[in-house]
């Protein structure tokens, strides 16, 4: 098998962002859901966020669905696709892009006596046809709540989860090129490691998913960072590492994802619980965390505390390096919501060279971009200036921005840095191009 390699260098434009999430409640779907599976999509380069799945405002078992929904970020028009294409609704999927396509994993079905079934289906969702394909080849061992993330616009990882009665330390890898699963190295098998509720990211070639609850007595709350470093010549080989930066510091189904070189994660609670919001203890119905958590080494976290972030959230949609969306969840008293919130990080960052970026920045999006970058925040009268830098430093073009759209069609897939200059002004920021799997 040939691995395709985007290969990551930090030379000359190696930095963090160090700002301060802004979040906004910007629109909502079509109906109230939590538990959904949500992912950022992007048709003709215009933004969106999908979700997938999930349990309406009754938080009953019966409410638990299949239908799925488009949110428009230019628009804010919200309108109903086609539902998930499983013979019943489900809970705790995940879902995560690759190219043109949306990959549905796993979640669980629950039945009228409060019994629960993981789900075997890979669901593809094609994002230009707004029609599913035919299911992938089914998950080799079922799972739900797991964590899942994307090597190298590549591999899809199935990390731990839950499997009908019990967690697991399966790690599943999904080919799409040849519609195959790999067998990955198994999380140790504790319950420092196994996890369901746990949610992850993946930053160059290092896995990293913290919190979620354990398959004990009250499903307790974790606090354990777990970092997987794959081998880039063989992604099934993964070095599992665990830290606890801080004891007193626990997380329960959040979105995670990075913003430059941080690790973030965001929402969720302290306490875990059921579907319905109320806390396995037996404590009553547990309160949002309202928090951005984060950490730049995975030794300390770092945290600010915010209103409006929902809990019970599977998945973020990424629009490019600062700018994210949250749609549904649990907001106070666990209210199903159908807010969709804008998540956008603001500040200077700190680089091997002196980068002026103002709190007005720019934003680039889609990233990955195919054939087209759309740089956004400028009026028609301004002059902006791009300059294309390769992954190394070396200058590659100099263009003026025309109408707000980059042509980076001529560019070979890799990593870029695009500085825009405006007037005084310039921003730099790390672009993917890659046209993934068709």
């Amino acid at each position: 098998m040939q691995w395709r390699i985007t290969i990551i260098l930090c030379v000359l434009f190696c930095y963090n962002v160090h700002g301060q999430l802004t979040v906004s409640e910007v629109g909502s779907l079509v109906e109230r859901v939590s538990n959904n599976a949500v992912c950022e999509g992007f048709i003709a380069d215009q933004p969106y966020l999908f979700s997938f799945g999930g349990i309406d405002s009754t938080k009953r078992f019966s409410g638990i669905h299949q239908r799925s929904f488009r949110y428009n970020i230019e628009t804010g028009e919200s309108i109903a696709i086609p539902p998930l294409p499983d013979s019943r609704g489900k809970i705790a999927s995940a879902a995560s892009r690759i190219g043109n396509i949306i990959y549905i994993t796993g979640g669980y079905y629950v039945n009228s006596d409060g019994s629960e079934v993981s789900s075997d289906k890979l669901h593809r969702y094609d994002i230009l046809s707004n029609a599913y394909l035919p299911d992938g080849s089914p998950i080799p061992v079922p799972t739900d709540d797991h964590v899942q993330v994307v090597w190298r616009d590549s591999l899809l990882y199935l990390i731990t989860g839950w499997h009908d009665s019990t967690n697991i330390p399966d790690v599943q890898i999904y080919d799409p090129e040849n519609d195959t699963w790999l067998v990955g190295e198994a999380v140790p098998n504790n319950h420092d490691y196994k996890s369901f509720g746990a949610s992850g990211v993946i930053l160059n070639d290092t896995i990293f998913y913290f919190g979620g609850a354990a398959s004990i007595f009250g499903f307790p709350i974790q606090n354990d960072l777990r970092k997987g470093v794959i081998d880039a010549t063989d992604p099934t080989r993964i070095d599992w590492t665990l830290s606890t930066p801080d004891p007193l510091v626990v997380g329960y189904r959040m979105a995670a994802t990075t913003v430059g070189k941080e690790l973030h994660w965001i929402g969720g609670s302290e306490r875990t619980y059921n579907f319905d919001g109320i806390a396995y203890n037996g404590t009553g119905g547990v309160p949002t965390a309202n928090r951005d958590l984060f950490s730049t080494d995975g030794r300390s976290w770092s945290e600010q505390q915010l209103d409006l972030l929902p809990m019970d959230l599977r998945g973020i949609a990424v629009i490019n390096d600062t700018l994210q969306y949250l749609a549904g969840g649990m907001l106070e008293n666990q209210t199903v919501t159908n807010r969709v919130f804008r998540l956008e990080w603001q500040g200077k960052t700190s680089s091997d060279q002196d980068l002026s970026v103002s709190e007005e920045a720019p934003y680039l999006y889609p990233v990955p971009c195919m054939d087209r970058l759309f740089i956004s925040g400028f009026s028609e009268a301004e002059k902006v200036d791009v300059e294309i830098y390769k992954a190394d430093g070396q200058l590659a073009a100099r263009k003026e921005l025309v109408d707000g759209v980059l042509d980076v069609a001529a560019f070979p897939d890799g990593t870029y840095f695009i500085k825009v200059i405006a007037g005084t002004k310039n921003w730099t920021q790390k672009i993917i191009k890659s046209h993934g799997k068709e």
